[in-house]
């Protein structure tokens, strides 16, 4: 897989909305910045995952990747074409090639078109519609692709499930036989149960039809199962870059590091015992994001002079292993110690109060990092 070419490369992508205010006159006051600098590439044949806080601009990366969204700066090359110089028939062309499955399957699917005619649109606005009886085979290898019987032509989105709404719509993507799907959080909305039955339904397709994700998600469980690569965002920036079994193991970002301390170990013993990592305050406005590095607001390693004036660059610090961190080295090597937080420790409706004489530990100091 590291050997393959890159399928979509993003160069320095911007994605700024305006905020307008005034009744007469319609002025532009500020900026919210989504997206303020990306640099990434996924190879073909490769699963990438981008996770990161609500907020983040994670979602308007992946639409603006496939111009949805216009971009305000940068470029986005697909298989070798710049699609920042693409508009009307050549943009539309292209866009066969790249689909997206949405959050949420039940606002995504047409409540007042059949399964048939939904993914029937799509064939026939790429010229794939050619006979009746060839396109009825493909609908009936399509829903066999995503485990739906060939029944479920005929009935309507709500006569489904969750999953299986969220089957359909992988299904309208496949379609058109993609290259790239961009799956915008494609479990979130659907039960636990359910999560594991699409993941690796999404990795089935993969193998069969060599398909390349970019799977945007806040679940870093999910993430580590079905990507090869793990990008994390912090308030419309790339911070790092690694394999998925590199990054969970190695986080070098202290946002990465915050990020995996909050993931829950199923073991009793461990949990109980490894360190966490508290972030102080609260995510920052992406209308008004700190000077600096983004994350050194809440950072618990942050530094009085560079973090708060020089933004850190995306570099590899480790081969394949890229971080936004001005002192990513030292914090690794122990040569910068974190900041200590006190958190008060409440086990469920204990009184905690130092004279209470059923209290449990009243409170604990953790040392970050």
């Amino acid at each position: 897989m590291t050997d393959a070419p890159n399928l979509v490369e993003v160069d320095g992508m911007k994605v700024h909305f305006p905020i307008r205010r005034g009744v007469v006159l319609d002025k532009t006051v500020g900026y919210v910045y989504a997206v303020d600098g990306v640099d990434l590439a996924v190879r073909q044949g490769e699963t990438y995952g981008l996770v990161g806080e609500s907020g983040c601009g994670k979602s308007t990366l992946g639409r603006a990747m496939l111009k949805l969204t216009e971009p305000t700066a940068g470029r986005v090359v697909f298989d070798g074409v710049d699609l920042s110089k693409l508009k009307g028939e050549p943009l539309r062309t292209m866009r066969r090639r790249m689909q997206m499955v949405f959050q949420d399957p039940m606002s995504s699917l047409d409540p007042r078109q059949s399964v048939e005619s939904l993914l029937v649109e799509g064939m026939r606005a790429h010229g794939l519609d050619k006979d009746k009886a060839s396109t009825a085979a493909r609908l009936r290898e399509l829903l066999s692709a995503v485990g739906l019987p060939s029944t479920s032509l005929r009935r309507y989105p709500h006569e489904f499930s969750g999953g299986q709404r969220q089957r359909i719509g992988i299904a309208r993507a496949l379609s058109v036989q993609p290259d790239l799907i961009v799956a915008d959080e494609p479990v979130s909305a659907l039960d636990v149960s359910v999560q594991a039955q699409v993941i690796n339904l999404l990795e089935d397709l993969q193998a069969e039809f060599g398909l390349t994700y970019l799977v945007i998600a806040h679940d870093l469980a999910v993430v580590r199962h079905i990507s090869d690569r793990v990008g994390v965002m912090y308030l419309g920036g790339l911070v790092e870059e690694a394999s998925s079994d590199q990054l969970y193991a190695t986080p070098l970002h202290p946002y990465t590091k915050a990020l995996m301390s909050a993931v829950p170990v199923p073991d009793p013993e461990v949990e109980d015992l490894r360190e966490r990592i508290l972030l102080a305050g609260d995510l920052p406005s992406p209308a008004n994001p700190p000077s600096g590095c983004r994350f050194h607001t809440r950072c618990p390693w942050r530094q009085e002079t560079l973090c708060d004036t020089e933004r850190p660059e995306l570099r590899e610090v480790l081969p394949g292993h890229r971080v936004a961190c001005h002192y990513a080295e030292d914090i690794r090597d122990g040569r910068i110690r974190a900041h200590e937080v006190k958190a008060q420790l409440v086990q469920d409706d204990w009184d905690v109060s130092p004279d209470s004489s059923l209290a449990g530990p009243a409170s604990v100091t953790e040392t970050l990092g």
